[in-house]
C-alpha cells in the first residue's frame, strides 16, 4: 500500500492510501457543498450526508471516477463541460433508483425546480455538475492529491485506515436504520388496512 502506482485516478503514480485519503477528502468538500446549498435554500443548516460523520461519498465516487472516464476529453474544456454533466446526471438519476429500491425513497428533492424530472434530477443541478467536471480537471484533482501528497506514507496510511474504519461502521449503523425505517414505512399501510376492517 505504501508503493507508488499507476492509475486512472490521477495523471502520476501514487500509493494506494492517498486514492483513499482523496477520497474522503472529496466526500468531505461535497458534505460542506450540500450543508450550504440547503442552508442557502431553507435557511436553515441539515446533515446532508447518509451517515454521522460529515462525509457524502457519492462525491467522493463521482469526483474520482469521474476523473478516470472524462480524462480523454479533459484538453477540451466545452467537450468536458457536456461530456461531465450528462455522466454526472446519469450516475444521479441511477443512484436515486437504487436508493428507491433500498429505501424506498431518495434524499433529494427537485420537484420545485424547473425543467426536473420526478424531482430526481433537473437542469440547473445538470448545468451544475457540467462547471463542477471543468473545476475538477482546471483545479480541484490536482489540488486534492497536493494537500493528500504532503502527508508522511505513515500519516497518510494512518488516515486512511481510521477513516474506512469510522466510515465503515458509521455506515453499517445508518444503513441499517435507514433498511429499518423503510421496512416500517412500508408495513404502515398494510396496519391502516387492518385497523379499517
Amino acid at each position: 500500500m505504501l508503493d507508488n502506482m499507476l492509475t486512472p485516478f490521477y495523471h502520476a503514480p501514487v500509493p494506494l492510501w492517498a486514492l483513499v485519503d482523496a477520497f474522503f477528502l472529496y466526500s468531505f468538500l461535497g458534505w460542506c457543498m450540500e450543508c450550504v446549498v440547503i442552508r442557502r435554500e431553507k435557511g436553515a443548516w441539515e446533515n446532508r450526508g447518509f451517515v454521522k460523520s460529515p462525509f457524502c461519498i457519492i462525491y467522493g465516487f463521482g469526483a474520482m471516477l469521474g476523473y478516470a472516464l472524462l480524462r480523454p476529453s479533459s484538453g477540451n474544456y466545452v467537450l468536458l463541460y457536456v461530456v461531465g454533466a450528462a455522466a454526472a446526471t446519469a450516475f444521479e438519476y441511477l443512484t436515486a433508483l437504487l436508493m428507491l429500491r433500498l429505501f424506498g425513497s431518495f434524499w433529494w428533492d427537485y420537484t420545485n425546480k424547473p425543467f426536473n424530472y420526478k424531482g430526481i434530477i433537473c437542469l440547473e443541478s445538470t448545468l451544475g455538475w457540467g462547471l463542477i467536471s471543468v473545476l475538477l480537471f482546471a483545479f480541484m484533482q490536482n489540488g486534492v492529491f497536493s494537500v493528500v501528497r504532503r502527508l508522511s506514507p505513515q500519516a497518510g496510511m494512518a488516515f486512511a485506515v481510521v477513516l474506512v474504519a469510522l466510515y465503515g461502521a458509521d455506515f453499517a449503523f445508518s444503513m441499517r436504520r435507514a433498511l429499518h425505517a423503510a421496512a416500517h414505512k412500508a408495513a404502515q399501510p398494510a396496519q391502516e388496512k387492518e385497523l379499517e376492517r
